[in-house]
C-alpha cells in the first residue's frame, strides 16, 4: 500500500477510533459520577478486589488469538471456526473455575457478599468468548464505524441500567450489572452486525497453528492482566480494615486511566491494523511508530499534567468530602499513565513484526521488577505501592525502547527526540496555570480558568515552536476546507 493511501486509511481508521474510545470513556465517566456519588465506597471496594479477575474477560475478546489473526492474510473459514469454539469453550472453562473458586476469594479477603457477587459478574467471560471471530473480522476490514455503532450503544444501555439499578438502592448489583449487560449487549450486537456465523468444522492442526503466535500473546496478556489490576487486592490482603482505602485507590486509578485508556486504545487499534499491514517494511515501520508516538506525546502530557493540577478541585467540585481521601493516589498514578499509551503501541510493533516471544519475555521481565519493587516499597503504606507503580511503568517504557531499537532502530533517543518537546511545553504551560490561578477559591472558576490558560498556552507555544503534531493538524483542517470550497 502506497503511503498516500496508507495515510487516508490511518486518518479514517483513526477517526472512528477516537470516536469510538472516547464516546465509550465519556458515557463511563458521566456514568461513574452518578454511581460514585449514589453507592457506597465499600461496593467499589469489593469491585476493586474483583478487578484482577475480571480482567480476564477483556482476554477472551482481545486475546492472543485475536491478535495472530489480524497479523495473517489468508485464513480459512475453518480456522476461524476452530478458534471461534476454542476461546468459547476456554471462556465456559473459566468461568466454571471461578465459580467453584468464590468461596475461597471471599475467606480470603473476609467478604461473604463476593461469593454470590463474583458468580454472576463472571457471566461477562462466556458473553465475550462468544463475540470474538466478529470482532476481528470487523476490525481485518477496518471497519471502526461499525464497532463504534456496536460499542456505545452498548456502553449506553449498561450505564443506563446501572443508574437506574443504584437510585433504586441496589447497591453493588448496580455496578456489576453495569459491567455484565455491557459484554452481553456488545456480543449481541457483534452478533446482528456481522454475518459471519460458526460453522460445524474444527481443525486442530489449524487451530495449532494460530497458537504458534498466539499462545504467548495470550500469556503476556494474561500475566499483565493479573499484574495491572492486583493492586487493590494486595491493599485488601495486607492492610486489614482499609476498605475504604481500596476503594480510594481502585476509584483514583480508574478516573486517572480514562483519558489514557482512550488514546491507548485509539492507537492501538490503528497500531494493530497498520504495522501488521508493513511489518516488513523496516523504514516504514519506524516512520509510522515515530508519528504514531508524537501523536500521542501531543495528547498524553497536557492531559496528564493538567489532571494533576486541577486533581483536587475536580474531586471536591463533583464529590465534596466523599472521595477527597482518593486525590493522593490519583495524583500519583497519573504520572504512570501519562507514558502508559507509548508502551501500548511498543507492544503492538512486537505482535506486528511476529515477535511474540519480546512480548511474552518483556511481561515477564516487567513483573519480576514490579514484584520487586512491590516488596520494597510496600512498607511505606498505600502510597508507596502507587510509587512502586509508577516506578515500574517508566522502566517498562525504557525496556520497550531497547527492544523498538533492536526490532526497527528506533531508539530512546529517537523517543525522546519526538516526545520530549510535547512534554516540556506541556510542563511549562502547567507551570503558567498554576502560579497564575492560585488566588481563585471556587473550584469550578479553578478547573475552567486553568483549561483555558493551559490549552491556550499549550496550542501557542506548539505552533510558535513549530511542532510537527500542530503543523499536521493544521494541515488537516486545511485540506478538509480546500474540499468544502471545491464541493460548492
Amino acid at each position: 500500500m502506497a503511503d498516500s493511501a496508507l495515510k487516508k486509511k490511518t486518518t479514517v481508521s483513526l477517526f472512528w477510533s477516537f470516536l469510538d474510545k472516547f464516546g465509550q470513556q465519556l458515557i463511563n465517566l458521566l456514568s461513574s459520577l452518578v454511581l460514585m456519588a449514589v453507592v457506597a465506597k465499600t461496593e467499589f471496594a469489593i469491585m476493586g478486589i474483583l478487578a484482577v479477575f475480571t480482567a480476564f474477560s477483556g482476554l477472551l475478546i482481545d486475546s492472543g488469538f485475536s491478535r495472530a489473526l489480524l497479523n495473517r492474510k489468508d485464513i480459512s473459514s475453518t480456522e476461524y471456526n476452530s478458534v471461534f469454539y476454542f476461546n468459547v469453550t476456554l471462556s465456559i472453562l473459566l468461568y466454571l473455575l471461578l465459580f467453584f473458586a468464590a468461596p475461597f476469594l471471599a475467606n480470603i479477603f473476609n467478604e461473604p457478599k463476593i461469593v454470590f457477587v463474583s458468580r454472576i459478574l463472571f457471566l461477562s467471560f462466556i458473553f465475550n468468548g462468544l463475540g470474538l471471530i466478529q470482532q476481528t473480522l470487523l476490525i481485518k476490514k477496518a471497519d471502526f464505524r461499525g464497532l463504534t455503532k456496536i460499542n456505545i450503544p452498548s456502553v449506553l444501555l449498561s450505564a443506563i441500567i446501572a443508574i437506574i439499578m443504584a437510585i433504586a438502592g441496589y447497591e453493588i448489583w448496580a455496578l456489576v450489572a453495569q459491567i455484565v449487560f455491557y459484554s452481553f449487549f456488545r456480543t449481541a450486537f457483534l452478533w446482528i452486525y456481522s454475518s459471519w456465523r460458526p460453522a460445524m468444522t474444527f481443525s486442530l492442526r489449524m487451530l495449532k497453528n494460530s497458537m504458534e503466535l498466539s499462545y504467548k500473546l495470550l500469556a503476556g496478556s494474561l500475566i499483565s492482566a493479573i499484574f495491572n489490576n492486583i493492586y487493590p487486592s494486595i491493599i485488601a490482603f495486607f492492610f486489614p480494615n482499609s476498605m475504604n482505602s481500596v476503594a480510594d485507590y481502585a476509584q483514583a486509578n480508574k478516573y486517572q486511566d480514562i483519558p489514557f485508556a482512550m488514546i491507548s486504545n485509539t492507537f492501538r487499534s490503528i497500531s494493530m491494523l497498520i504495522l501488521s499491514e508493513i511489518n516488513q517494511e523496516i523504514k516504514r515501520l519506524k516512520r509510522v511508530v515515530s508519528k504514531l508516538l508524537k501523536s500521542i506525546a501531543f495528547l498524553s502530557f497536557p492531559i496528564g499534567l493538567y489532571m494533576i493540577l486541577v486533581a483536587e478541585a475536580v474531586f471536591a467540585f463533583i464529590w465534596q468530602e466523599k472521595w477527597l481521601s482518593a486525590v493522593p493516589y490519583f495524583r500519583m498514578l497519573t504520572l504512570a499513565g501519562i507514558v502508559s499509551p507509548f508502551i501500548f503501541v511498543l507492544n503492538e510493533l512486537y505482535i506486528a513484526r511476529e515477535r511474540a516471544d519480546f512480548f511474552l519475555g518483556l511481561e515477564i521481565v516487567k513483573r519480576i521488577i514490579l514484584v520487586f519493587l512491590i516488596w520494597l516499597l510496600i512498607s511505606k503504606g498505600i502510597m508507596g505501592l502507587a510509587a512502586s507503580w509508577v516506578i515500574y511503568t517508566y522502566i517498562t517504557l525504557i525496556i520497550s525502547l531497547f527492544l523498538s531499537d533492536k526490532l526497527i532502530r528506533y531508539s530512546g533517543i529517537d523517543f525522546l527526540r519526538d516526545a520530549l518537546p510535547y512534554a516540556l511545553v506541556a510542563l511549562a504551560c502547567c507551570a503558567v496555570g498554576y502560579f497564575a490561578t492560585q488566588w481563585i477559591e471556587s473550584n469550578l472558576l479553578f478547573i475552567v480558568i486553568n483549561f483555558v490558560i493551559v490549552g491556550g498556552c499549550y496550542l501557542l507555544l506548539c505552533r510558535i515552536f513549530k511542532l510537527e503534531m500542530i503543523k499536521e493538524i493544521e494541515d488537516w483542517f486545511s485540506s478538509r476546507k480546500q474540499k468544502r470550497n471545491y464541493a460548492k
